[in-house]
């Protein structure tokens, strides 16, 4: 009987992937382990594994196609054997085969671990066995990068290069499309689904934006206290991102109206606070997670942000990094950017854009000074919080990062 092949399932929030490309062809023989398809799911690049031997009887769905999670997108088994021309649709698939494949593919995506010879574990990640059996790298004789030691992309291609004589890895890229005398790009991959994310979160939740000042002298002086401490502790310099954070997670444990998400016509307050932090990558953006942000000192947030971005940079965060967000800062203070309005990444209801900190004049005790004054933007869901609740929660942030010494308390 032959097996399906199923668009994976990796958060609970998924409800498409989007086919990237095909390594194997209808007809092609297929071991167990192979890689059949990468798929880009939660804007993250997975490589679907054949999870029996047999040939590629039918492929479903081609390159930038999205597809419900959990449906059928091909079938692998016997040479000759008989499958039908249409995918079965969703009610019609196996529920059990279903949910073991779906265990399956979460495992794979997350752990992606081989046992040695001598019985310990090896991780890395399908893309990193791909290109190793093809370029004959041994795994074992390789330091992983990744979390827990997990053998990465990026680390198999330095030991080919290592191999060759070269300093570094050569990067291919994809020919532009040039029409005339102009650029023009597909919009596929990663910008497909940003597109297709913001566009439904767009035109599903109403919108409203609040905006207001936070006066950030005291900030100041508290990164400038703390920076030779943190730095000491983790090798990371203190930013004003971590101290936003801290200030973002403290309101949120003191508003769980607004730590919360709409999930099938049901508002869900959620116990844990889960700070996403928006960070722009070549392709588009990421959202990786900074888990129980409101139980971690600055210290901790400073080593957790700057590992996430770091990752979401070089392309390795893993499906974990970016689940279970409750709320989102986009920080564009690097910026020349007063304020704006920021999308909210649903299923969670509300984000906040924060802007450059700039010297304003401003009136302090009746005179007239110079004060570093950063704007703050609250985008939330009207269908999930009203006005009173959300402007209580952006005023909290506000007295927090003007008076961030309560943060330390």
């Amino acid at each position: 009987m032959a097996t399906a092949v199923f668009m994976p399932k990796l958060s609970m929030t998924m409800e498409t992937g989007t086919v990237i490309q095909w390594f194997k062809q209808e007809g092609d023989p297929v071991r167990e382990g192979d890689v059949l398809l990468e798929v880009l799911t939660d804007k993250i690049n997975i490589e679907v594994e054949s999870y029996t031997t047999g040939t590629l009887l039918k492929i479903y769905y081609g390159p930038d196609e999205v597809v419900p999670v959990n449906q059928v997108i091909g079938y692998v088994g016997a040479a000759g054997e008989v499958v039908a021309d249409a995918p079965p649709s969703l009610e019609a698939a196996d529920t059990l085969q279903v949910v073991e494949k779906q265990e399956e593919q979460e495992e794979t995506a997350i752990n992606m671990e081989e046992t040695q010879s001598d019985g310990a574990k090896l991780r890395a990640t399908p893309v990193a066995r791909r290109i190793a059996r093809e370029n004959d790298v041994n795994l074992r004789q390789l330091k992983g990068s990744g979390p827990n030691g997990r053998v990465q992309k990026v680390d198999v291609e330095h030991a080919i290069a290592a191999r060759k004589g070269q300093s570094q890895p050569a990067v291919s890229q994809a020919p532009e499309t040039v029409a005339s005398s102009s650029k023009s790009s597909k919009l596929e991959g990663m910008r497909k689904v940003i597109a297709q994310r913001m566009t439904q979160s767009a035109f599903t939740a109403p919108h409203v934006t609040l905006t207001t000042e936070a006066d950030m002298t005291r900030v100041q002086e508290v990164r400038a206290t703390l920076l030779p401490s943190v730095e000491k502790a983790t090798g990371h310099r203190l930013s004003y991102t971590e101290i936003i954070m801290k200030a973002v997670a403290a309101a949120l444990v003191r508003h769980p109206k607004v730590n919360a998400s709409l999930q099938d016509e049901t508002i869900v307050y959620h116990d844990s606070v889960h700070v996403g932090l928006a960070v722009a990558v070549p392709d588009g953006l990421l959202v990786p997670v900074v888990k129980h942000a409101d139980r971690k000192g600055l210290a901790e947030l400073t080593t957790d942000t700057k590992r996430l971005a770091g990752l979401a940079r070089e392309g390795r965060l893993l499906p974990d990094d970016m689940r279970g967000g409750t709320f989102t800062i986009s920080n564009l203070g690097m910026y020349a950017i007063d304020a704006f309005t920021p999308i909210i990444n649903q299923p969670e209801s509300a984000i906040l854009g924060v802007g450059r900190i700039h010297e304003k004049p401003v009136g302090v005790d009746g005179q007239i000074v110079l004060r570093p004054m950063m704007s703050l933007s609250l985008s939330f869901d009207h269908r999930v919080m009203d006005g009173a609740p959300a402007a209580a929660f952006l005023q909290d942030i506000k007295e927090y990062l003007e008076a961030p010494y309560h943060l330390l308390a």
